[in-house]
C-alpha cells in the first residue's frame, strides 16, 4: 500500500481522519492499520476514520470506522465533517445527498460556517432501568444527573458498557443536565469503539435532545453544550414520532498530512 493522504477535521472536538477513496487506495486499510492511525501517541489521533467513495445517484457515500479499527455505526459530527472535506475534494455544493451505514441523509453548509445533517426519523424511546435508551443512528443511554462535572463519566460510562446487557453490541452512555434555561442541556459522552469519554458526540447529542424534549409537543430547538462546543438540534415532535432532526454546528479542517500505513 503507498502513502496515503488523510485530512483531519472535527466538529466540536470530536475529531476524524478522512480520506478521499473513490479510487479505492484506502480500501485495503486493515482494523489495525485504522487503530493505530487513530491513536493519539503512536498515530495521528482521532475519535475515527471516515472515508469519502462514490455512490450512484448520490454525491457521495459516508464509510465509518471506529477507533478501535472496527465499523461504526451512524455518526452525526462525522457527516458534518465529511460535508466540509467533501466541498474541499471537488463537490462543490452547498447542499448534499449522501448515504452512510443507517440509509440516506441530507447535508449543508451555510454561509456562517455552521454545517447541518438530517438525522433519520426516531419513533422509540425506551425505559432502561433509570436511563432511557434511544437509536439515533447509534444506540445510546441517556442518563440524568445532577452534577456534570462530578459525574465519572469514563468510569460509570465503561462499567454500563460492558455490563452484561450491553457487553456484546455495545452502548453510548450519555450524561445529561438540565440548566436554567428549558432549551439548554449539557451533555458528557462515553463511546464505544473509543471505549473513553469523546469531547462530544453528535448521536448522543440528539438522542439527549429528544429525550429532555419528550414531554413537549410540536417544533423544538435544543442547544447542547459539550466539552468541546455546543451544537443545535432541531426536531418536530408529534406524539410518539420525531422528526425533520438537523444536528448543527461547526466542522473545522484541522490539518493534512501523508503517512505510509505499512510503517503503522
Amino acid at each position: 500500500m503507498s502513502t496515503l493522504w488523510f485530512h483531519k477535521y472535527q466538529g466540536t472536538g470530536n475529531d476524524f481522519l478522512i480520506g478521499d477513496n473513490r479510487s479505492g487506495l484506502y480500501t485495503n486499510l486493515t482494523a489495525p492499520q485504522i487503530q493505530r492511525l487513530c491513536d493519539r501517541r503512536f498515530g495521528i489521533g482521532a475519535d475515527g476514520l471516515i472515508l469519502l467513495e462514490s455512490e450512484a445517484d448520490k454525491d457521495f457515500s459516508m464509510r465509518y470506522f471506529n477507533a478501535d479499527g472496527h465499523p461504526g455505526s451512524f455518526c452525526g459530527n462525522g457527516a458534518r465533517c465529511i460535508t466540509q472535506f467533501a466541498h474541499y475534494a471537488g463537490i462543490a455544493k452547498d447542499e448534499y445527498i449522501f448515504s452512510a451505514v443507517d440509509g440516506d441523509h441530507r447535508s449543508r453548509r451555510d454561509q456562517d460556517g455552521t454545517v447541518s445533517v438530517l438525522m433519520q426519523s426516531v419513533t422509540t424511546l425506551l425505559s432502561h432501568d433509570d436511563a432511557v435508551f434511544v437509536d439515533t443512528g447509534s444506540p445510546h443511554l441517556v442518563v440524568a444527573v445532577e452534577d456534570l462535572d462530578n459525574t465519572a463519566v469514563e468510569e460509570v460510562g465503561r462499567s454500563i458498557r460492558n455490563s452484561d446487557r450491553y457487553r456484546e453490541k455495545g452502548i453510548n452512555i450519555n450524561f445529561v443536565q438540565r440548566t436554567d434555561d428549558p432549551g439548554t442541556i449539557r451533555v458528557r459522552t462515553y463511546e464505544r469503539g473509543v471505549e473513553n469519554e469523546t469531547y462530544s458526540c453528535g448521536t448522543g447529542a440528539v438522542a439527549a435532545a429528544l429525550v429532555f424534549a419528550a414531554d413537549r409537543e410540536g417544533e423544538q430547538l435544543i442547544s447542547v453544550q459539550t466539552r468541546g462546543g455546543d451544537l443545535l438540534v432541531r426536531f418536530a415532535k408529534e406524539k410518539a414520532r420525531y422528526s425533520a432532526i438537523w444536528l448543527c454546528g461547526p466542522a473545522l479542517f484541522v490539518f493534512e498530512t501523508t503517512l505510509d500505513p505499512q510503517q503503522l
